[in-house]
């Protein structure tokens, strides 16, 4: 049985985490999750306006709650040869982040380490802008280079025909353009560590969200920036810890590797393309070699023709035994697409 003060912080911590999207309701819709009345839900918004952690507009029933900006740090560096993305950290954001749980930080670190070393190393960019926001609900970290752009030098580097072929082998994991220094693990990871994670460059974008069952998956068109903006927020009070995400990835007990990876297949199709030719397949399953177990998310995707199937379901699989293909979030006709491919295959073996 929960104590009086556990349930005091649970709706204070629902509060924190519902006042955005419901400031003009917070009260009736608190009450009504936890079944008290409006007036006790009243003191608890009252008691969180009066420590800072909020703040109220209006009156009575025109009364809003917004989340008070507890931190906002913003500043430009160049990038010189002498630049170190764990100086900047300890220096110019750690201070700011007193108070967060362990696990958080810790996330955080990696996270804001690993994608200022990316414009280090990639982005060509002769300066960096950094931005840090913190509420009492959230850490949000903002890095801008003015360089090449990520898909633009993927593309570039890869002789892709597409940036949004590169989009898609970033998602995938295990890509780098200088094997040299790097495994091509840093995006991967700090993508499905934060709640959300946006790359945004040129005129595409790339937005994951963490989910407990998983992760969402969307890219996105907008103007044409310079170079390439990475964006990742993460609760306060976020459970999950880095090595979770790692281990979420490994291919077992004994193995710590990063073997195990998730296509999202719509990432594959450029506009007005339908999902029926081997050669889209193949584009899908470049360099799923590299990996034991791949998760095929058909998210989106309502329909694939039988040569994309045949390709991904049967041909690729028999030449790689090894690897585990799991399909995941596939509408009735791609199930009975996939089914048709094996069951084809079983009968011819």
């Amino acid at each position: 049985m929960n104590t009086r003060s556990e349930v005091t912080q649970s709706i204070r911590r629902f509060i924190l985490k519902n006042v955005e999207e419901h400031s003009a309701d917070i009260a009736a819709f608190t009450a009504e999750i936890f079944r008290v009345s409006r007036q006790s839900v009243s003191r608890h918004l009252r008691n969180l306006v009066a420590q800072g952690l909020i703040t109220a507009t209006g009156k009575t029933k025109s009364r809003r709650y917004y989340l008070v900006t507890l931190v906002e740090e913003s500043f430009s560096l160049m990038v010189t040869p002498e630049f170190e993305e764990s100086v900047v950290w300890h220096q110019r954001l750690l201070p700011h982040l007193d108070g967060i749980a362990p696990n958080v930080l810790t996330i955080c670190d990696y996270g804001f380490t690993e994608m200022l070393n990316n414009v280090i190393d990639h982005s060509e960019s002769e300066r960096v802008n950094i931005n840090l926001i913190r509420n009492a609900d959230k850490v949000m970290m903002n890095i801008r280079d003015f360089g090449v752009g990520i898909f633009n030098k993927i593309q570039s580097e890869l002789n892709l025909n597409d940036p949004r072929h590169a989009l898609l082998e970033l998602s995938k994991g295990k890509l780098t353009t200088d094997p040299r220094l790097h495994t091509g693990e840093r995006i991967f990871f700090t993508s499905r560590m934060f709640d959300n994670f946006h790359i945004i460059s040129g005129s595409i974008g790339f937005t994951q969200e963490y989910k407990e069952d998983g992760w969402l998956f969307d890219d996105i068109g907008r103007e044409h920036i310079e170079g390439t903006i990475v964006s990742m927020d993460i609760r306060t009070d976020a459970e999950h810890t880095i090595q979770e995400i790692f281990d979420r990835f490994a291919s077992g007990e004994d193995d710590y590797s990063f073997n195990k990876t998730h296509v999202v297949i719509k990432l594959s199709r450029y506009e007005g393309e339908n999902l029926i030719s081997r050669s889209q397949a193949k584009r899908i399953l470049s360099r799923v070699d590299l990996f034991r177990e791949v998760s095929l998310d058909f998210q989106d995707i309502d329909t694939i023709g039988p040569s994309f199937a045949d390709e991904i379901f049967r041909v690729f699989p028999n030449q790689h035994p090894e690897i585990l293909f799991i399909p995941v979030n596939t509408s009735p006709q791609v199930q009975r697409a996939i089914q048709r491919v094996r069951q084809n295959s079983s009968n011819t073996k």
